[in-house]
């Protein structure tokens, strides 16, 4: 089963188009993010072969990974340590919820951990403290050695 997940994730990742936008070329001012031709004589509303594909049916990704992350796992939103409850780390993981604080961040991911659950969005909030030690017991090693050159 999770060989065939595999290939279904590769084979909807090989197929997958990119559309672009009518006139993205000739504006500047345009995002490249996918708008439907809606002008009456359009070409690419019309389908000609040269203004770019649209989307159809036939870009659909197989059921069995429609919505999977690309890692081959479920993405699961959550905001609270209590969402983690019952959830299955070799099928499912978390993507913790954009307005969630640090503190209660912090709480999430270590429990998340705990269960063995992988955290598509991880910040390390303690990287600066846990940087800025060493650097201070580096700096007393090097004057002790001073001293024992001395002697």
């Amino acid at each position: 089963m999770v060989d065939e997940k595999t290939r279904l994730i590769r084979a909807r990742n090989a197929k997958r188009a990119t559309f672009t936008r009518q006139n993205l070329h000739q504006k500047k001012r345009l995002k490249d993010t996918w708008r439907r031709p809606r002008g009456l004589q359009s070409k690419q509303r019309k389908q000609f072969r040269a203004k770019g594909r649209q989307p159809t049916p036939g870009y659909g990704s197989p059921l069995a990974v429609r919505g999977f992350h690309p890692s081959g796992y479920e993405e699961i939103l959550v905001s609270r340590v209590e969402d983690l409850e019952g959830l299955d780390a070799e099928v499912q993981a978390i993507r913790i919820g954009g307005t969630v604080g640090n503190k209660k961040r912090e709480a999430i991911q270590n429990k998340a951990l705990e269960y063995g659950l992988k955290v598509l969005n991880l910040k390390d909030a303690s990287l600066k403290i846990s940087e800025e030690e060493p650097v201070e017991e580096e700096e007393a090693e090097d004057t002790e050695e001073e001293v024992n050159d001395d002697e």
